[in-house]
């Protein structure tokens, strides 16, 4: 393998791996719904599985949990496609990373959704449940009565349970946005002229 495709395969199989582990000490210690508190109320490990997309988001009935799964196997190749692409082109390393890390993110929950039923005999393949760990409800309060829709109404900030690969995906995907000007700079190609050095006939 060359050097320009080891740096990014390798954080993506390290972020995997972390993830996978993370995971699985979540399942073999904990109950589902238990909490472990390292911030006190601000920051904890709440240990739930979701059917869906990242963030505990969901799509319902299993036809629609099918069609997530291949749906996501699909996307990971497309995405593992495209950083092969930009490594092989010489996009900006920054964006080569950030790929990375969405492919990463993206192979994580799909080992979940496609084995985890079999391995812990719960569901057919393609049917497994995303496990979900990190949960940081930094603020809490309510809505003010005049707030339309939601006036009255508890809010929490930042609600969704989450795991190392869902926010592998959201640090890429955000990254990429914040940094969209110089990671898809446009090169002027140098025009040819007869003083150049090297002139092609």
């Amino acid at each position: 393998m060359k050097a320009a495709y080891t740096k990014p395969f390798l954080t993506a199989a390290f972020i995997i791996l972390l993830d996978q582990i993370i995971k699985i000490w979540v399942r073999g210690h904990m109950f589902l719904g238990e909490e472990i508190r390292f911030l006190g109320n601000r920051g904890m490990l709440h240990y739930t599985e979701n059917n869906g997309m990242a963030f505990g988001m969901e799509l319902g009935g299993e036809f629609g949990k099918l069609a997530l799964t291949l749906f996501r196997i699909v996307a990971v190749c497309g995405i593992g496609y495209a950083l092969v692409f930009l490594i092989k082109h010489k996009y900006h390393r920054g964006l080569i990373m950030m790929v990375a890390l969405i492919l990463a993110g993206a192979l994580g929950n799909i080992i979940d959704s496609t084995f985890y039923g079999v391995i812990y005999n719960y569901a057919s393949l393609f049917h497994g449940r995303v496990v979900d760990m990190f949960y940081f409800p930094l603020l809490t309060g309510q809505f003010p009565h005049w707030v339309p829709v939601w006036g009255g109404q508890e809010y929490i900030f930042f609600r969704p349970v989450f795991n190392l690969a869902d926010a592998s995906i959201s640090i890429g995907v955000i990254m990429i946005l914040l940094n969209q000007k110089r990671y898809f700079k446009q090169q002027v190609p140098e025009e040819s002229n007869p003083n150049s050095e090297m002139v092609e006939e």
